[in-house]
């Protein structure tokens, strides 16, 4: 896969085979298999949405293209311009631009123009296309005419599974005592799950230590003690 350059590196680990689909096999598929030429796909942070349009991007044997629109971006909406070209087009974070003339119009040109094309598109929001707050209502016709889907958060057993696979591909064992700590005590959302376990590895590493539970213990209250 050759991405085209938007200053966005895609994540290494945002794969296909790296996410845990859980009750989200439907979306999955639908994105996998591009039998849809244009697919939305919604659902709170931490759902997999960006994890599954790099992994899109990641999969295709051809010039793709990933762009954020989310508020840490800074794009202007020309940057939209001559993607159509590409194989793919993913557009993350499509809705944090609702209401922004500028923005939907690029956005109405863009689809119109990988329809003309045949390129395939795939975006991720928060919402469905129908719920958010756009400001021109070709836009919004266009965004709907998308195969929408809901991806579901996962359940315990998902997280689970999904914090386990991100150790393994790091090397960490994490014994059952320890991820039982973890969702007793901490965040239980898979976001804060593995935003965690990136910050105990690095602490596992310069202390080389294995990641047991007075070892996670200390280390997070070391960790709030510095931020208090």
């Amino acid at each position: 896969m050759r991405q085209l350059a938007l200053g966005i590196r895609l994540r290494d680990e945002a794969t296909f085979e790296n996410f845990v689909i859980g009750a989200n096999a439907e979306p999955v598929a639908a994105v996998r298999t591009g039998a849809a030429p244009s697919v939305w796909i919604w659902g709170p942070p931490g759902s997999g949405k960006t994890h599954l349009l790099q992994a899109a991007c990641a999969a295709l044997d051809a010039p793709a293209a990933y762009l954020s629109l989310g508020p840490d971006e800074a794009l202007p909406p020309e940057a939209l311009a001559g993607f159509e070209r590409a194989g793919l087009v993913c557009i993350d974070e499509v809705d944090a631009i609702a209401g922004d003339t500028r923005w939907e119009r690029a956005l109405f040109a863009l689809f119109n123009a990988c329809v003309d094309l045949g390129t395939r598109m795939i975006f991720a929001a928060r919402a469905a296309p129908r719920s958010a707050a756009w400001a021109i209502e070709d836009w919004r016709s266009r965004a709907a005419a998308s195969v929408v889907y809901q991806l579901r958060e996962l359940d315990e057993a998902g997280r689970i599974e999904a914090l386990r696979r991100r150790a393994g591909r790091r090397g960490i064992e994490l014994p059952e005592e320890t991820v039982d700590y973890l969702m007793r005590r901490r965040a239980r959302d898979l976001r804060s799950l593995l935003a965690l376990l990136d910050v105990l590895d690095q602490a596992s590493l310069a202390a080389q230590r294995r990641l047991t539970v007075p070892f996670i213990r200390a280390a997070l209250e070391r960790i709030e003690g510095t931020r208090s």
